[in-house]
């Protein structure tokens, strides 16, 4: 897909779209040629100049507020074990996949693999590259829905109020995948408004939309609504002409689309023994915080205002389209109408139905759908606990089709434009005119006042909500006003203690954080049986994971790394993202470490590690680490595949005695029941 911005959008996206050119009405003069093409030029050029502006505002804001996440640290440590052979795994011998968005994991290996630069840099330019690209296609894709520069002036609205909110700005370089969910969503939008438009179909390009649509679970799994919508209307929609047969032509819409995804799909499950990511399992994915997730949504929409751009983003779309359709026939798809008018009944309506599907209403149906679903969904989860991050790509759903506006100038009313109003004649263009003119001037003032807002002041502390600014909340702790460096998280509170302490425990040990950030608590590994394996149980695991080498192993006791943590159940109360809360005595007899005192810390209980060495031989749960640490032969993988549903709802209870109970197993440290007498 090119990006250069070619003629046929620049001058008109009418005519690609066939649909009928208004006429002038009886008795006006038609205007001068000069005049035309001075006002082409006007609007291309302001067009061209509103996308290069609105690119380097957001690229310059973006790289303002330049950091690495401790989360998108994660995904480079799965990129580090891929190029040193090790799969797409977090830890070497544990299949576990710990990055949500599949895509975003692969492109940059590939791209650190075909630059070999430093994969903190490599991120830092995708992520940045990405997110720009995402504006301008998405003002591209709405020049389109508006006719292209020749019927209006084409000014920036809707970009303006995603580009100066500062969640987009912080995640637009964030390392994680926020920046590939807005590119695929740009795309996709431009690429079917192009298509709804399209008077000839052409068979590469619609497969390749119905491909880049497929690929939604792999961008992030609940992309999987926007794009399943997508390729439903695709393959609802009437056939284009062809040599295939429609049903013919349809099936291979559906391999097109699922050729890549299933195909995964099925490798994961077998690879893996889930049928998602692990972060899926460990956040609860399917659970519901409704009061939470209202607390997430007015965190983002209330400090901002953000109802109020929307609102009038919403009005002047309204406004446009009407004006739109009263000046022109609306754009459809140009199909026999008297074959349409041959079909009655039930079957009439379907077809009727059909042929909406492949217009520009129903693509603005689409994103504005899939926004508000997404929405819904995401206050159901509860939301996060990244201020706005889990919201973006519902706020760019919102604003696609109004992420330029066409202002109509009265002067072309006066002087016979293309686009006059018969019916109701200049006053109706005027009224037009200044609703749109306003609500460009109010978006572009409110894009001032929200990009100097400051949502969050707690700086480190963490709110009561579970809410925080994680960039803030990051610079703060390690010094650094651009954390983006595995090394710049080195002053982040107990990194540089791990580093020494790992270096001075050459034997091998398990390391748990202690209340003293410049010291951890050493369970040593047992000599000279458990070999000299290191092993961190800590909760920030991109920080600590890149800054170890591979063969330390990194677990978390939330379960985003861990799958023995993951698989415990969800804390009514606890903090939204970090609901999950193994205790360590798990970690340290699972990881074979010295499980006695005086070598175990004190606030461990000898008492717990015996009842979890019972409770992990219980079998369910040994058949589920199987899954992900047994060696990968055939048979596991036709194991896994079978059991991956089965594996993904498995839950067991933190506490070891009730463990004990719920898996049936005896206590062994209970007293046996006296016999009966």
């Amino acid at each position: 897909m090119s990006l250069s911005i070619s003629p046929d959008v620049v001058e008109g996206a009418e005519r690609e779209s066939g649909a009928p050119t208004a006429q002038l009405p009886v008795g006006r003069a038609c205007p001068r040629a000069d005049d035309t093409a001075r006002f082409s030029r006007l609007s291309r050029a302001m067009f061209i100049g509103g996308i290069a502006l609105t690119a380097t505002l957001f690229a310059a804001g973006a790289w303002q507020r330049r950091w690495i996440a401790d989360d998108g640290l994660i995904v480079l440590r799965t990129v580090r074990n891929l190029m040193a052979g090790n799969g797409p795994v977090f830890n070497a011998g544990e299949r576990v996949e710990a990055n949500t968005s599949t895509a975003w994991t692969f492109i940059v290996y590939f791209f650190s693999w075909l630059t070999q630069a430093r994969l903190e840099y490599v991120v830092l330019g995708i992520a940045l590259t990405l997110s720009v690209l995402a504006v301008v296609f998405a003002m591209l894709g709405a020049a389109r829905l508006w006719g292209g520069t020749g019927s209006a002036l084409l000014v920036p609205a809707g970009v303006l109020v995603y580009i100066a909110l500062p969640p987009a700005r912080d995640y637009a370089t964030s390392g994680l995948e926020s920046c590939l969910v807005i590119f695929w969503l740009a795309v996709l939008w431009w690429g079917m408004v192009r298509w709804s438009q399209a008077e000839k179909v052409r068979p590469v390009a619609f497969f390749a939309l119905v491909f880049f649509a497929g690929l939604a679970p792999l961008v992030r799994p609940e992309m999987t609504l926007v794009g399943a919508l997508a390729l439903l209307m695709l393959f609802c929609a009437p056939v284009p002409t062809t040599r295939l047969r429609p049903w013919l032509f349809r099936a291979l819409v559906v391999a097109v689309a699922g050729l890549v995804p299933i195909a995964y799909q099925i490798w994961r499950m077998g690879y893996y023994g889930l049928p998602y990511p692990n972060t899926a399992v460990a956040k609860d994915a399917g659970g519901a915080k409704w009061h939470q997730g209202f607390i997430y949504l007015w965190d983002l929409v209330g400090p901002y205002w953000l109802w109020l751009p929307l609102a009038v983003l919403l009005v002047a779309g309204v406004v446009s389209a009407r004006q739109r359709r009263a000046a022109a026939p609306a754009d459809r798809p140009l199909l026999a109408v008297a074959d349409e008018a041959s079909k009655t009944g039930w079957r009439g309506r379907i077809h009727r139905f059909s042929v909406w599907l492949r217009s520009p209403a129903a693509v603005v149906a689409l994103m504005l759908g899939s926004g508000f679903v997404l929405t819904v969904y995401e206050i159901r989860v509860g939301g996060d606990f990244m201020h706005g991050r889990m919201l973006l790509p519902q706020v760019f759903c919102l604003i696609l089709p109004v992420a330029v506006l066409p202002i109509r100038l009265p002067r072309q009313a006066r002087e016979g434009g293309a686009f006059a109003d018969r019916a109701s004649g200049l006053r109706g263009m005027d009224w037009a005119f200044v609703v749109v003119l306003a609500a460009f001037v109010g978006t572009a003032g409110w894009a001032l006042f929200a990009a100097d807002t400051t949502a969050i002041t707690a700086g480190t502390k963490i709110r009561a909500n579970g809410i925080v600014d994680e960039r803030i909340y990051y610079v703060l702790n390690t010094g650094h006003d651009h954390p983006i460096r595995a090394e710049d998280y080195m002053d982040y509170p107990r990194i540089r203690a791990m580093v020494r302490d790992i270096a001075n425990s050459p034997d091998g040990a398990l390391l748990l954080n202690s209340p003293s950030f410049m010291n951890w608590y050493l369970v040593p590994a047992p000599v000279p049986e458990g070999g000299r394996e290191h092993v961190v149980f800590f909760l920030n695991l991109g920080m600590t994971s890149m800054n170890v080498p591979l063969d330390v192993r990194v677990i978390d006791q939330m379960g985003l790394a861990y799958p023995l943590a993951s698989h415990t159940d969800r804390l009514t109360d606890g903090r939204i993202g970090h609901d999950k809360n193994l205790y360590p005595d798990w970690a340290v007899v699972d990881t074979g470490m010295v499980d006695k005192h005086p070598w175990m810390p004190w606030f461990l209980d000898e008492k717990w590690s015996t009842q979890a060495r019972t409770a992990l031989s219980c079998p369910d749960t040994q058949a589920l680490l199987a899954s992900s640490r047994a060696p990968l032969t055939f048979d596991r993988w036709r194991h896994n595949l079978m059991q991956a549903f089965d594996f993904a709802k498995y839950r067991i209870d933190r506490v070891p005695k009730y463990e004990i109970q719920r898996c049936g197993l005896v206590d062994p440290t209970q007293p046996p029941p006296a016999p009966p007498k």
